[in-house]
Formats: structure tokens, sequence, C-alpha cells
């Protein structure tokens, strides 16, 4: 089912449809909203074409970060697994049951 939802940021007001739910729509507006705001503050910037511009590559700066912090966890987490498998095999070697 598409759902509208009307947008009004930095003076600009205009409407998008998507099969998304509304109720997460309104929270992504809301997260843009805020990282709106918070651009404004820490750059002083007044214009909102720029600000939009900022915004959405500190948006992309944030996605990396996450990303890559995932892929460093994942890693860790596949490190940690194969060396409880290597000690787990070492350990029923060393029992004699395999």
């Amino acid at each position: 089912m598409a759902t509208e939802l009307n947008l009004d940021i930095l003076g600009t007001s205009f409407s998008i449809t998507t099969d998304e739910d509304e109720e997460y729509l309104k929270k992504v507006l809301a997260q843009y909203t805020k990282a709106v705001q918070n651009t404004q503050k820490i750059s002083g910037i007044n214009s909102p074409l720029n600000t939009a511009v900022l915004t959405g590559f500190l948006l992309c700066d944030e996605i990396n970060k996450i990303k890559q912090q995932t892929e460093n966890e994942s890693a860790e987490a596949k490190e940690r697994t194969m060396n409880i498998i290597a000690a787990l095999d070492k350990a029923l070697k060393d029992c004699g049951n395999v």
C-alpha cells in the first residue's frame, strides 16, 4: 500500500509516495530533521541548500563509520569462533575422541 508523506524541511515543501509504513517514514523524517538542526548548530550555515548537502554528507559519513565498525566486529567474532573451534578440536583430539 502506497503511503504519502508531506515534508517541510529547510523551507521546502513536497510530498513523497512510497511503500514504506507511515510510522517508519515519520521516524526517518524526525531523524533527518534532527540531523539538519545539528548541522545548522555546528556549522553556522544558513543556506538551506548548503545545509542539506552538508547534512547528507555527514549522514553518509556516519553510515560508513557504522558499517566499518560492524565489519570489524564481525571479523572479530569470526576469529573468536574459529579459535574456539580450533581449541575444541584440539581438546577432542587430546581426549582421543576424534
